[in-house]
């Protein structure tokens, strides 16, 4: 069961080793390790968003999963990522169990954190099929590279990639979002805190509940902290947990 923290009415999950668990960022395939150590530490921390009411059940297919991140490793070129073994799972497994028809990722790279929020829609890891999944990354260079390899993995079109302010994706956005995920860089003086501006962007658009994934909540957690604040307010929210899985994090939250 997710515990309160001392940040208002939100709720905390961690595993004992969040803060020592590590990967090498320029090697995203390599295991960190023993897959069942990885399958039960997500498998907790679903089962606590579960409890609080965040998702409606925590099963997903865990060979879909495996399909998904070998199609990832063989066809993607990454340079380096943030996302761990870890994060990808549990990222894969919440797109999984709420299936949104539309999904929104604001701050992609090269399109890992996209493809692990939609792999279970789209690809050899898909169990259900989404009308659209966009990612949206500022910089042009990087996303034709997303792009590329999203195209490499998912045929259809169903997902891609654009390059865009994610402000300005989120507001003018023409459907009902299920899942928006945030992982975004804003100016010098916002940095990670432009994740404020585009869920007040698209706040309009979240349907009732909807997913809203922060990565970086812990070692971005100074300049997410009006964010955080904000989505911990039961009145703006019905919960938000924050999941430590590693010393990244992730802040879920449910419309």
């Amino acid at each position: 069961m997710p515990a309160p923290n001392n940040h208002g009415m939100a709720r905390t999950f961690h595993t004992p080793d969040w803060d020592t668990y590590r990967m090498d960022y320029g090697r995203p395939h390599l295991a960190v390790e023993p897959l069942a150590r990885e399958i039960a530490v997500v498998d907790d921390a679903l089962a606590a968003l579960h409890d609080a009411g965040v998702i409606p059940h925590a099963r997903y297919d865990g060979d879909r999963f495996l399909a998904h991140r070998r199609a990832v490793a063989e066809r993607f070129e990454i340079p380096w990522t943030a996302i761990t073994p870890r994060m990808q799972r549990l990222l894969y497994a919440l797109n999984a169990i709420t299936r949104p028809p539309y999904l929104l990722a604001a701050g992609v790279f090269c399109g890992n954190t996209f493809i692990a929020n939609a792999g279970a829609a789209v690809g050899p890891g898909a169990v259900y099929a989404a009308a659209h999944c966009i990612g949206v990354e500022i910089k042009p260079e990087e996303a034709e590279r997303a792009e590329r390899n999203v195209r490499r993995l998912d045929p259809t079109g169903i997902a891609h990639v654009v390059a865009a302010d994610a402000v300005e994706v989120a507001r003018a956005f023409p459907h009902s979002i299920g899942l928006l995920y945030l992982d975004a860089d804003g100016d010098a003086a916002r940095g990670k805190g432009i994740y404020y501006d585009i869920l007040d962007a698209a706040r309009d658009r979240l349907r009732p509940g909807a997913l809203i994934l922060a990565h970086n909540s812990i070692n971005c957690a100074d300049r997410l902290q009006h964010y955080l604040a904000h989505v911990r307010d039961p009145r703006h929210f019905r919960e938000s947990v924050h999941i430590m899985l590693d010393g990244e994090g992730l802040e879920v939250t449910c419309v």
